[in-house]
């Protein structure tokens, strides 16, 4: 069956940071259209719908495609190929590896250079030539085909989760705005207001703004908010080690025992304690350190400095004395015979 990657939520995977104004991750960056990120972004293949606009830089290790009335403020540079639509403005300057294909009436003030061929041509808009290939293959059985299509256009065989910026979105330092659902993924560390129509946040994350959804909002162990967590109609649930250094407004809170409130918690219907785990997503990291303890229970004896003692070996007592072992050919002596009764 053919795997999609549907624009209809904000996605940010595993380990994606926000550094000096640049929003970097190690996937891919898929951006639908008409969407704003003030950011400057770094990521694997970056490809953004028709006129969306990126307040900074882009650096992306392999392709990267813009489609029409895309608009760049600074400089663009490429590791593979690179495909700008017409009236592209870049306001830097275009370096690209590879090969470069490029529509009309497209602007880059401080010029470009492409080490592979430079074809002018109005490419066909990303989303549409994706539809009508794989439309065509699936229409003819070609199924493996296509997902082979789809997976080498989002270079599907990376182990990391590409981020997914649905069309329309706003993202800036100041708030992150998104009409649909928002998943954050474990060990980010994000800035900025985040607002969706649901959030989930992963583990061990950072976020320097608060949290605001219009139904459910859940935060994993160990993440930190450092603002308010609101939610107008839904639950909010609370995992183990989590600090909010703000307020807390939902209809319904799930908070685990071992989370710290810093501000107010107030509730319109009902308040439970719990002390169970609010993600359903496997915590490896959890798993991983339990094993690690496991592991050291086994051998805590040994790193002791205590040796290994075999089975022919003479027991010891806690005081340290000797007792002989169970079989011997010599017989056992009495303390009344060693006193000569």
């Amino acid at each position: 069956m053919l795997r999609s990657t549907p624009l209809e939520e904000l996605v940010i995977p595993d380990g994606t940071t926000v550094e000096e104004h640049d929003l970097v991750t190690d996937g891919d960056v898929i951006v639908g259209g008409q969407s704003t990120v003030e950011f400057g972004v770094r990521g694997n293949n970056v490809i953004a719908g028709e006129r969306t606009r990126f307040g900074g830089h882009i650096e992306a290790e392999g392709d990267c495609r813009l489609d029409m009335w895309c608009d760049v403020s600074e400089d663009v540079l490429v590791g593979e190929d690179a495909y700008l639509g017409e009236r592209v403005h870049i306001g830097g300057e275009l370096k690209v590896a590879g090969d470069l294909d490029i529509g009309d009436d497209v602007d880059i003030d401080d010029g470009f250079e492409a080490n592979g061929w430079i074809v002018i041509r109005n490419p066909m808009p990303t989303i549409v030539f994706l539809f009508v290939y794989l439309s065509h293959l699936l229409r003819i059985g070609e199924e493996d085909a296509a997902e082979d299509v789809l997976a080498a256009a989002l270079d599907a065989d990376q182990d990391a989760q590409p981020l997914l910026v649905p069309r329309g979105t706003h993202v800036s330092d100041d708030a992150w705005r998104v009409s649909a659902p928002g998943r954050i993924g474990d060990d980010c560390r994000l800035h900025g207001n985040l607002r969706a129509e649901s959030l989930t946040v992963g583990r061990d994350t950072i976020v320097f703004g608060s949290l605001r959804a219009k139904d459910d909002l859940t935060v994993g162990r160990a993440t930190e908010i450092k603002g308010d967590v609101t939610t107008r109609g839904g639950t909010v649930s609370i995992g183990p080690g989590v600090h909010v250094w703000g307020d807390i407004a939902a209809e319904n809170v799930k908070l685990h025992e071992n989370a710290t409130v810093e501000g107010t918690i107030r509730v319109a219907d009902e308040m439970e304690m719990h002390t169970d785990s609010v993600l359903d997503a496997a915590d490896e990291a959890a798993e991983a350190m339990a094993a690690v303890a496991a592991d050291l229970d086994e051998t805590d004896f040994v790193e002791d400095g205590a040796p290994e003692r075999s089975a022919d070996d003479p027991a010891t007592d806690d005081a340290g004395a000797t007792s002989p072992p169970a079989d011997t050919d010599s017989a056992a002596v009495s303390p009344e015979s060693q006193s000569g009764e």
